[in-house]
């Protein structure tokens, strides 16, 4: 594992998205509220979507595009199974929001 902090905790508002670029990859951080954090890759792979820019529902982003939805667990898409969007471990240390990149 090679955890990397890519943000503080207080970076980033409850409910929202920031996109961070670290080491050549582009990823989507969010903030679930609660000291929950989740990180994605960037894009909605139905046509390149920001998600960074989409909002939470739950544990899952909306595209801010065309509304396609993704489990912030699991990478699956809840509205075409056949989509899907990388996951990247999360955990806090201290103030620091630090991701599993591989």
């Amino acid at each position: 594992m090679a955890y990397l902090r890519v943000a503080g905790t207080g970076d980033i508002p409850a409910g929202r998205g920031m996109r961070i670029e670290r080491d050549g990859r582009q990823l989507a951080l969010f903030n679930a509220g609660g000291g929950r954090f989740y990180a994605c890759g960037a894009l909605c792979p139905h046509e390149d979507g920001p998600l960074a820019e989409g909002w939470l529902e739950s544990d899952a982003v909306i595209c801010p595009w065309h509304g396609f939805s993704y489990d912030l667990r699991t990478g699956r898409c809840l509205v075409d199974p056949a989509l899907g969007i990388p996951v990247y471990a999360v955990r806090v240390s201290g103030d620091a929001v630090e991701v599993d990149v591989p």
